[in-house]
């Protein structure tokens, strides 16, 4: 790769505004020497105006970094889930917590189908956040602690059980999904409204 460095570099250059205009110099200083202007120093001439048009080139412009587009995004947060789902298949969860992590995983795979409801999903970016951030960290954490305060419990038994602090976590990001999806839902609701009062005022013009 590091043989590539000069020859990469000099194509760029070739293609550079500098020797672009630099060139466009040059090509002055030939007309100049063959009109019999430049005489004998005719080598000067064409190396100087093509110096002169490198130097006064406007400089390169830097490339303007590609971020991947919510769409992309979406496509990484549904992998996400996928990997979610394969984990929390390996954990043993007590019926209550499991059926609750149950809807709560189908309320996700829900908002990541595509269709309209990922065309409106695509418009929030601090949705899209909200739902990546409980799949890849609060339902991970959620299961992982319980799993952990599990097994503590067994040696000092007493409080509140883990089982229930998971339900009630998972109860707690059900909630949270659900509020995202009625927000969508409102969205497109006022969407529709404010279509249809286009259009009846652009009726009754």
């Amino acid at each position: 790769m590091a043989t590539n460095r000069p020859l990469a570099w000099a194509l760029g250059y070739l293609e550079s505004r500098k020797n672009l205009a630099g060139s466009a110099c040059g090509l002055v200083g030939l007309g100049l020497t063959l009109a019999g202007v430049a005489g004998a120093y005719w080598p000067v001439v064409i190396a100087g105006l093509y110096g002169v048009g490198a130097l006064v080139a406007p400089p390169e412009r830097a490339p303007v970094p590609v971020f991947p587009g919510t769409a992309e995004r979406l496509g990484v947060v549904r992998e996400d889930l996928g990997r979610l789902r394969d984990y929390v298949a390996e954990v043993e969860l007590p019926p209550a917590a499991g059926g609750k992590l149950g809807e709560v995983l189908d309320l996700y795979a829900a908002l990541l189908e595509p269709g309209w409801v990922t065309e409106a999903l695509a418009t929030e970016p601090d949705a899209v956040h909200a739902l990546s951030r409980a799949i890849r960290l609060d339902v991970p954490e959620c299961v992982d602690t319980y799993n952990r305060t599990r097994w503590w419990t067994r040696l000092t038994p007493g409080g509140e059980s883990p089982e229930r602090h998971l339900e009630r976590q998972l109860s707690v990001l059900f909630e949270e999904a659900e509020r995202l999806t009625a927000g969508l839902q409102d969205r497109e609701a006022r969407r529709q409204q404010t279509h249809t009062t286009y259009l009846e005022e652009r009726g009754r013009s």
